[in-house]
C-alpha cells in the first residue's frame, strides 16, 4: 500500500489507513524505530510482559529461591533488635 508523508503542525507524519490498524491490531502506544532506509512501527512492549510465566518456569525448575539465603540465615543480633522488619 502507498501512502504520502504530510505535513501535521510543526511535523511530518504518515496517515495509517484504519484497515491496516485493524488487521496489526495496534493499540495507542507503539514503538517506532528507523533502519536501512525504513521506518518500523511495531506494538510497545509493557515493561513487565510475561514476567508472571517467568516466574511461574522459575517456580517449576525450583530456581525462586533468595540468591543470598545463607546470608538470610545468619541475622546479627543488630537485624533482630534494630531493623525494622
Amino acid at each position: 500500500m502507498r501512502t504520502r508523508i504530510v505535513k501535521i503542525g510543526n511535523s511530518l507524519g504518515v496517515r495509517i489507513p484504519k484497515v491496516l490498524l485493524e488487521q496489526s491490531r495496534l493499540a495507542e502506544d507503539v514503538e517506532i524505530e528507523a533502519f536501512d532506509r525504513q521506518i518500523v512501527i511495531r506494538a510497545a512492549q509493557q515493561p513487565r510482559d510475561n514476567w508472571d510465566a517467568a516466574f511461574q518456569a522459575m517456580a517449576q525448575n525450583g530456581d525462586d529461591t533468595l540468591i543470598d539465603a545463607e546470608e538470610a540465615r545468619n541475622l546479627s543480633s543488630w537485624d533482630e533488635t534494630e531493623w525494622q522488619w
